[in-house]
């Protein structure tokens, strides 16, 4: 009896829950924590609602404006980060946002409490393929704040990854899937969409030592540095012993093809070129909370000479390059980037 009655159990796991019995280990926790998850859950759902009839509203296509990245800003973007902040503003847990889509911090308006954590998102990752029904994601790193009270600052948002107290990501795909962890291995969410409940479906996930999948945009191998180029070359060509050459694959959505990385083992690539020396992935929304999670399902992430995790940031949306997925795909990276293959 005891066998099935766990896998019944299992089943019926929700992600409330989920966060709820982790926040029991901690004595002096507050429910905080268990409430701010929750509302980024909420958030999820109701822009998953808009991502799925996205084509039969008014909500695909270009917005009118430009980020503070120089990208045209899509209307479902717009819609997704309205809609997190929206959902994540009252709740009373949180001092400040910031998002991928706002130049400057978003301040929680006076007639609220403030909280002691900081929320950091990118929105609609891998939005420019929506209009295609590409998978695309949104992506969070929360920390706690480091000021004493009050609105939150810049102070509280430029921490180094290493601080991040939880991170995750939320899949919009053929079903919905929720992903994070809190430093206690990665643990992922299934939408049923006949309860309206995430249920767990990946249990502590952990990623293969080395893979056999590499993940890189190839149309800008001629603006890559020499060692860049070889070590591409290298993961293409045939060897036996290394079961080479590796397989490609790239969708061009980051969530998406971290996802499969995190699944398959591998490496994913987004190294500096001519054109943008310190890559188009931004530190805080999206290598930080990515980063954090490959940590902890076992795997690592670099910018080519060291641990994402340990960067101190310096500026609100600060980029750098990413090479992120098994332990033994990163490590091999940096010797090529390194010059030292």
């Amino acid at each position: 009896m005891d066998q099935p009655r766990t896998a019944l159990v299992s089943k019926f796991m929700t992600l409330e829950r989920h966060i709820i019995e982790g926040e029991r280990s901690h004595p002096d926790a507050t429910g905080a924590f268990s409430g701010l998850l929750h509302g980024l859950s909420l958030a999820a759902k109701l822009v998953w609602r808009e991502v799925t009839k996205a084509g039969l509203v008014n909500i695909l296509g270009m917005t009118d404006h430009v980020n503070v990245s120089g990208d045209e800003v899509k209307k479902l973007d717009e819609f997704a980060d309205e809609t997190i902040y929206r959902a994540m503003d009252h709740t009373g847990h949180l001092c400040v946002m910031a998002s991928e889509e706002n130049e400057s911090l978003l301040n929680i308006p006076d007639h609220y409490s403030h909280g002691n954590y900081v929320l950091i998102y990118d929105p609609l990752d891998g939005s420019g393929n929506i209009d295609a029904n590409v998978t695309v994601g949104t992506i969070f790193s929360v920390f706690k704040r480091v000021t004493p009270s009050g609105k939150g600052t810049m102070e509280d948002i430029l921490q180094p990854g290493y601080k991040q107290v939880a991170a995750g990501y939320v899949l919009f795909s053929s079903s919905m899937m929720f992903l994070y962890s809190t430093g206690h291995g990665v643990h992922g969410f299934t939408l049923d969409p006949t309860v309206g409940e995430f249920l767990l479906s990946h249990e502590n996930i952990r990623i293969p030592k080395r893979g056999a999948i590499y993940s890189v945009n190839e149309g800008n191998f001629n603006r890559w540095d020499p060692n860049m180029r070889r070590y591409v070359e290298y993961l293409k060509s045939e060897c036996k012993e290394e079961k080479r050459p590796y397989a490609a694959r790239y969708i061009g959505s980051l969530a998406a093809d971290f996802h499969r990385t995190l699944l398959y083992g591998g490496i994913y690539c987004y190294p500096g070129d001519m054109k943008n020396p310190d890559g188009k992935l931004r530190l805080m929304y999206e290598n930080n909370p990515l980063a954090y999670i490959v940590e902890q399902a076992g795997g690592a992430a670099s910018d080519g000479k060291r641990r994402i995790l340990d960067i101190v940031p310096e500026k609100l949306h600060q980029r750098s390059p990413l090479f992120i997925g098994s332990s033994e795909d990163v490590k091999i990276a940096e010797e090529f980037l390194g010059g030292k293959r």
